[in-house]
């Protein structure tokens, strides 16, 4: 009896190897392990399991023992992406970026998105560029693509003989109308060259790459959105973050700037094209970004019908984590102040008006320094109280936190702020709010073109106050009746260093109280009307924390922030 048992376990004795693909980089090794289990004399097969993809994550990875029925599916699985892979390498790469199915939907998600248009056909070994637009070159290729930065090259390395020496060059960046700002923008080549020419890898990615440049106007908060931001989702947000960005003139401020919302678009770190000596390799590649008009995104150009209210959301979803852990540490400073006696408790109650005090809509000035300055910003600001608004002015500069002035944004119910380069911050508020811009003279075109147009499609209520001569300092240079206060279109025609330098430069507001009082009284009945349209939400039940929570919330600062 014991020796029928025993032949019956040797029979039970199965030796398998499977491959497991792994989530994670793409440098990474298939993590197998064949281990000796103890006491039953048979091989086990164990898997590694890594945890939100790995990588450099600092997750665990632990490993489980299968079990045979599990074994026999996941081999099932593994012979099937064996062949797929064997059959079509890069269409099966490809294809794990779309939500389409067929080889020649993923393709043209791949390269294209979907849309329509000059090389939305781009197949295997293929290099073509689109240069159609008025404003961006965009080039795709796919196939065996390798990044050579000593010769500021992507390398196509193909066989085909009829296409030898193949060569395209673009200056990835998006205002090529503008030829003087165009020349600062460094070139690249994407060049087909045969095998034996080619350089050997060194970092192999299964994702495309997206090559994009940080220069030219980068360090204007408008033109890092217009120019930079924007194209970047409107280019890459359909590989679902299963992309790697290629940066051009690589600056570390801006990664830290932008980190928040690059990592929403991309789950990888980025390369600095120019330092990063290594030979990295694609199955596809992007150089150049698309653009559709003045921080705006086209529903009918993106391949999932995406709009500027995608985006949006999109920064939300990158600015959660880090608003709520500054919340966390606003807290713990308040309990710290309270428990060293800085203040009586009695101040920690509410006083019996501060109910009404916070229903009030909250009204955020975006104050400037140098130019276009409101110079009677405090009587603007008592006005807006006395209106019935709660007041906040905020003073941002190139060092303050995006995540601080999207935490004033995004809860306010209005904006009042003079034209320039600031109001781009719109873009944080949320739809159904008002937004004022200050219009001084000789700015209305840029002002509506470049802010409130784009602030009406995103669902804001747009207010252009234009301001009229006596509210200009000009006033006070020009006499009445020159041309500088009474025809700013003949002074722009004198060209745009002119108008710059009279306009922009040289101009600050003084608001008339009364004329402004009634643009903040609408604005008021406004926000006033939608608020009684819409239900009171119920509050949050209010939870006692448990010993150490304190502590806990103020270190779980959210994941994979660059800063």
């Amino acid at each position: 009896m014991v020796q029928q048992q025993q032949q019956q376990q040797q029979q039970q004795q199965h030796r398998i190897y499977i491959l497991q693909f792994r989530k994670g980089e793409p440098e990474q090794e298939v993590a197998c392990k064949v281990s000796q289990a103890k006491g039953a004399g048979r091989r086990v097969m164990y898997y590694y399991q890594d945890y939100g993809g790995g990588g450099k994550s600092g997750k665990t990875v632990q490993s489980r023992a299968l079990s045979l029925r599990r074994i026999f599916a996941m081999l099932l699985f593994s012979c099937l992406c064996v062949g797929t892979l064997l059959v079509a390498p890069v269409s099966f790469l490809s294809f794990v970026h779309s939500d389409d199915g067929g080889a020649e939907a993923a393709a043209a998600t791949a390269t294209r998105g979907g849309v329509s248009g000059p090389c939305s056909a781009v197949g295997n070994d293929s290099l073509c560029c689109d240069r159609t637009s008025e404003r961006a070159d965009i080039c795709f290729s796919r196939g065996d693509l390798r990044m050579h930065s000593a010769s500021a090259s992507f390398q196509l390395v193909s066989g085909n003989s009829t296409a030898a020496g193949e060569e395209e060059r673009i200056r990835p960046y998006t205002r090529k109308w503008e030829a003087n700002v165009m020349a600062t923008i460094d070139e690249v080549r994407l060049r087909r060259v045969p095998p034996g020419g080619a350089a050997r890898c060194d970092v192999r990615h299964d994702v495309p790459a997206v090559l994009f440049s940080t220069g030219g106007f980068t360090g204007n908060v408008y033109h890092e959105f217009n120019d930079g931001i924007l194209p970047l989702f409107v280019t890459a947000n359909h590989f679902r973050r299963r992309v790697v960005f290629v940066i051009l003139e690589y600056h570390d401020w801006w990664v830290t700037k932008y980190g928040d919302v690059v990592s929403q678009l991309s789950a990888f770190p980025p390369i600095d094209f120019t330092a990063d000596r290594r030979v990295h390799c694609f199955p596809e590649v992007i150089a150049g970004l698309r653009i559709h008009g003045e921080l705006t995104v086209d529903p009918a150009r993106t391949p999932e019908g995406k709009s500027i209210g995608d985006f949006r959301r999109l920064l939300d979803d990158a600015y959660r984590g880090r608003v709520e852990f500054l919340e966390r540490l606003e807290r713990r400073a308040a309990r710290k102040r309270h428990h060293r006696g800085t203040f009586p408790r009695a101040q920690l109650a509410p006083p019996r008006h501060a109910t009404s005090h916070h229903d009030r809509p909250r009204l955020v000035i975006v104050s400037r320094t140098g130019s276009r300055v409101i110079e009677n910003e405090a009587d603007v600001a008592a006005l807006a109280a006395d209106v019935g608004f709660d007041v906040r002015v905020i003073r941002p500069d190139r060092t303050t936190e995006l995540c601080k002035i999207y935490r004033e944004l995004n809860a306010s119910d209005a904006m009042v702020g003079v034209h320039g380069a600031a109001m781009t911050h719109f873009l944080f508020m949320r739809p159904g709010k008002v937004f004022i811009q200050v219009v001084p003279l000789g700015t209305d075109w840029a002002a509506g073109a470049y802010y409130g147009e784009p602030a009406a499609r995103l669902g804001l209520r747009y207010v252009g106050y234009k301001i009229l001569p006596e509210e200009s300092s000009l006033s006070r240079e020009y006499p009445t009746g020159d041309p500088v206060l009474t025809d700013p279109a003949a002074v722009a025609q004198r060209g745009w260093d002119v108008t710059k330098k009279v306009y922009l430069d040289r101009q600050n507001v003084r608001l008339d109280l009364a004329r402004f009082r009634e643009e903040l009284v609408r604005a008021h009945q406004y926000l006033a009307a939608g608020r009684r349209r819409r239900p009171r939400a119920a509050p949050p039940p209010r939870h006692r924390q448990p010993v150490g929570a304190e502590q806990r919330e103020l270190e779980e600062e959210p994941a994979g922030r660059n800063r």
